[in-house]
């Protein structure tokens, strides 16, 4: 077929034969069996069936094109731009679009084309990163539910920015068990913020009593937080607990009753400003006097000092016996140490209430754990 004889009879040919020849030739390229001089008529051929009126043909061209890796570029963009039923099909699956064919449609702000962008296997860093900056909410969760997206942390970081407020979306992020430890703690909170405002929570306990309980829920959640935050993520959570104002003393207490002295001496250092090897230092062989100087160092009063001074103490009793750290005791010997104290220092007293009530809800928490496992093992 020449270029000429195929125009002279596509002026005249119905729109089902038109569509029957496009598959024909399409299929017929894809199989790359051509000589030089038949592809070159091909591609024009190709073009050429590009500018046909019929959507229809032109759907035929895409569905025959869309998979084919040596597919004319120039007839490749171009479907791509074309109506949705077109573009789609080419958008979702071309070899022939690279990223930043792909970055622009994505920064075209149309989220019909966008969710095909997120359909691909596979989208790469840079065109995630796009669609994380700009991508409308549904193609952003289309991006989050395919498995073969390579997502940076700073684009989560992004998405959880933009659309945390998002049911789905927040859903989705924490199902991730690549979702940055800091971002998972803020979601927590905007959880906790969506709860309380409710109307449901509102009108089931009233607006004060919902407050409360869902803040003493999110404190929760970011406590069993630092008590599995790995490592290497622990610095990042400090900072933004400590943005955020959640690293009060209350809950360095309970991280430290707690025996999770890794992010307890992580958060002593950013507070302090001294290096790791100091501060790690002072808490496992530091005297009284060092201790307490540390402490008034991360903004504790001098009312409150000794009941750090005095958990440490215990744990690092507990470390040297080889035992592993019983919170409840630990709880029960600063009430029994301070009680005194707290009698006279209303701050003191409210301390060891908090505390103790952390410790109670942590308890709870810890019994619900261990109940669930006994069920699972049982069945």
């Amino acid at each position: 077929m020449i270029v000429s004889s195929f125009l002279k009879w596509s002026e005249t040919a119905k729109v089902g034969d038109r569509c029957l020849a496009t598959k024909a030739l399409t299929r017929a390229y894809a199989q790359g069996q051509m000589n030089q001089a038949e592809r070159r008529e091909a591609e024009a051929a190709l073009a050429l069936l590009m500018e046909d009126p019929s959507p229809k043909v032109r759907l035929s061209l895409a569905e025959g094109l869309a998979m084919v890796e040596h597919a004319p570029r120039s007839v490749v963009l171009g479907l791509a731009s074309d109506q949705i039923e077109v573009a789609g099909r080419i958008i979702a699956l071309s070899p022939v679009l690279g990223d930043n064919d792909l970055i622009e449609i994505v920064a075209s702000g149309r989220s019909s084309l966008q969710r095909f962008v997120a359909f691909r296997c596979p989208v790469s860093i840079s065109v995630a990163a796009a669609m994380a900056e700009v991508g409308e909410v549904a193609a952003v969760g289309d991006l989050l539910d395919n498995p073969h997206v390579s997502l940076a942390r700073i684009s989560l970081r992004r998405i959880a920015e933009r659309f945390g407020d998002d049911p789905e979306i927040r859903a989705r992020l924490f199902d991730r068990a690549d979702l940055p430890c800091d971002v998972r703690q803020s979601l927590v909170e905007r959880l906790g913020a969506a709860l309380a405002g409710s109307d449901l929570v509102r009108a089931a306990i009233g607006s004060g009593r919902g407050r409360k309980i869902t803040e003493e829920a999110c404190m929760n959640a970011t406590l069993r937080l630092a008590e599995t935050v790995v490592t290497a993520e622990i610095p990042a959570l400090v900072e933004h607990l400590r943005i955020s104002g959640r690293l009060t003393p209350a809950f360095l207490i309970h991280a430290l009753c707690t025996g999770n002295v890794d992010f307890f001496a992580g958060a002593v250092v950013s507070l302090s400003g001294m290096s790791e090897s100091r501060v790690r230092g002072i808490l496992v062989d530091g005297r009284e006097t060092a201790m307490r100087a540390l402490y008034r160092s991360i903004g504790l009063g001098g009312d409150l000092a000794p009941v750090f001074v005095t958990a440490t103490q215990i744990w690092r009793a507990a470390s040297r016996n080889n035992a592993n750290v019983d919170t409840g005791r630990v709880t029960t010997e600063l009430l029994q140490r301070h009680w005194q104290d707290a009698e006279l220092q209303p701050s003191v007293a409210e301390l060891l209430r908090l505390v103790e009530s952390m410790h109670l809800s942590w308890q709870r928490s810890q019994s619900r754990d261990y109940a669930q496992s006994l069920v699972a093992e049982a069945a």
